[in-house]
């Protein structure tokens, strides 16, 4: 098995002998608190994830000094290479053997409904910021130990979808990514548009990753749909895309729905093929004064923007650090009950709060993508068309499927 594994090591690396054990939840349970990245480094979704998202983590590590609660950070990462037996395999690994604290997993749902089973029989902290799937707060949740951070497929239907079919575009057919998340965010675009008096002609399952959409997407032209609805991400997307346009979709009148559009996607695309693109995101780098100066700091970094991958990783893993030194100590369960006690708001996160189930909501926000004209430059691509409350955007908790949350 091939893994990359990196450590940075954030502060003074000085033993401290004696710390309690986590297990009495008096304190921190090693000489470090560890924080364990498992990502895309080199797949479909790496421009999303990958390094960008380890840069963002370090900047969260940096920004508390690199300490929490006296003792130095630890950063991991390794890469799943969107293979869930890879992915637990290095879970098992950290746990068993590196004694991680936490685990912040990234893009692609089946890697990480898998990590939030294992961090759970485990006892590791869990934090997801990639995956979309809405399972992890369902019927895979895991509310003691596991959270879902940035989005999930009930957020991006009810912003996307629903904005598509109210303005009139009422018959859909989708192209799904083959795969767990795929399959999810299929299943709620469906019932967002059928909620909302459209329907769905059709759909075909592509195969992830692929680089030729031709026979799907003349599938989807050939059923006369109003909408093509894009259930995938990452390449799948942009290929998508870029197909679109060569095989004249779009120019006879059918419409495109990238259900999950990142600014990386965007930028790869190009705002001549990407203009008119509606999408939902939780989080633009021009927002407001704030997500402008970290974005800034990122991009000196990184060299890019930010996705909302990306930030919500840098998110997730300050407020984690802050639970931790607000309940003095590093186990799971105390600092994940902690983190459901505290209001979440930083440059990432408006009006955030973590549910029982373990799904952090959030303020999300539909864009539209600019046209070339409309841009003032690389990086300048959204318009936002609205603010969409988190209560609005994401599932409410009784009619979800987690039953371990409704009887904490």
């Amino acid at each position: 098995m091939k893994f990359l594994t990196t450590v940075l090591l954030a502060g003074a690396a000085t033993a401290l002998a004696g710390a309690a054990s986590a297990a009495d939840g008096k304190g921190i349970s090693d000489d470090a608190v560890k924080i364990g990245m498992i990502l895309d480094m080199s797949g479909a979704y790496s421009s999303i994830d990958g390094q960008g998202s380890v840069a963002a983590v370090q900047m969260a590590i940096d920004e508390m000094g690199g300490k929490v609660a006296g003792k130095p950070i630890e950063l991991m990462s390794g890469d799943h290479q969107n293979k869930a037996d890879i992915g637990s395999n290095i879970a098992r690994q950290w746990a068993d053997q590196d004694h991680v604290d936490l685990i912040l997993g990234g893009a692609n749902s089946g890697v990480g409904i898998a990590l939030q089973g294992i961090t759970a029989e485990k006892n590791v902290a869990y934090i997801n910021n990639g995956a979309a799937s809405n399972a992890l707060t369902n019927e895979s949740c895991a509310p003691k130990t596991g959270l879902h951070w940035t989005y999930d497929t009930d957020a991006l239907a009810n912003g996307t979808a629903v904005a598509m079919v109210k303005e009139g575009n009422k018959s859909w057919y989708f192209i799904t990514a083959d795969y767990a998340f795929g399959h999810n965010l299929e299943k709620t675009a469906a019932n967002a548009v059928k909620a909302n008096g459209g329907e769905v002609v059709g759909s075909v399952a592509a195969p992830f990753p692929t680089p030729d959409f031709s026979s799907f997407l003349l599938q989807a032209q050939g059923s006369g749909a109003q909408v093509i609805g894009l259930a995938n991400a990452g390449t799948d997307t942009q290929n998508s895309v870029k197909q679109a346009q060569e095989f004249g979709i779009v120019s006879g009148g059918q419409k495109l729905a990238s259900l999950l559009l990142f600014i990386s996607d965007v930028d790869a695309l190009g705002l001549d093929a990407a203009q008119g693109l509606t999408l939902t995101t939780g989080f633009y780098w021009d927002l407001d004064d704030d997500t402008r100066a970290w974005s800034a700091k990122y991009e000196e970094k990184t060299g890019a923007k930010p996705s909302m991958v990306q930030a919500g990783m840098y998110s997730s893993a300050l407020q984690y650090l802050k639970a931790v030194e607000a309940a003095g100590t590093d186990d799971p369960e105390t600092v994940i009950a902690k983190l459901k006690e505290m209001p979440i708001d930083d440059v990432f996160a408006r009006n955030g709060k973590v549910r029982a189930d373990g799904l952090m909501v959030h303020d999300m926000y539909l864009a539209q993508v600019k046209t070339p004209e409309e841009s003032k430059g690389k990086w300048d691509y959204y318009n936002i068309v609205r603010t969409i409350p988190g209560d609005q955007a994401f599932q409410s908790m009784d009619k979800g499927s987690c039953e371990a949350a409704k009887k904490m």
